[in-house]
């Protein structure tokens, strides 16, 4: 039958996400991701100011996170989750109280292999 997206099984990888950010686990944060995964965030685009705001492939998103986890401050606090077809919004708060919503597609097997984020507020100072 295959992969099939359920509430629960969504709202555990969700955590489970947040819970390897907040142990700067990159190897189990990764494991959400598709090799060829594709992210679009403004943070993005801050960091990379040549790029188009996306991140291609599983290597360039591991690069991106490396940085994120230098952050001694990084905190995130998962929220709620959404539903779609083989889609999900990950709501979760920052330390510094922003809220963020990662919108993801799933492949067959499970695995993100495209990502949103947006935040509450129009800075992109984290």
């Amino acid at each position: 039958m295959g992969w099939v997206l359920t509430y629960d099984w969504a709202r555990s990888q969700a955590q489970a996400w947040c819970d390897a950010w907040n142990r700067r686990d990159l190897d189990a944060v990764m494991s959400h991701y598709a090799d060829d995964v594709r992210v679009c965030s403004p943070l993005v685009k801050k960091r990379v100011p040549d790029s188009d705001g996306w991140l291609r492939g599983a290597q360039a998103l591991r690069a991106y996170f490396e940085i994120g986890m230098t952050n001694a401050a990084l905190r995130f606090t998962f929220d709620e989750i959404r539903l779609g077809h083989n889609a999900a919004t990950v709501l979760y708060r920052r330390e510094n109280g922003m809220r963020v919503s990662d919108t993801v597609l799933y492949n067959a097997t499970g695995q993100i292999d495209q990502m949103i984020a947006c935040y509450s507020e129009d800075r992109v100072d984290v």
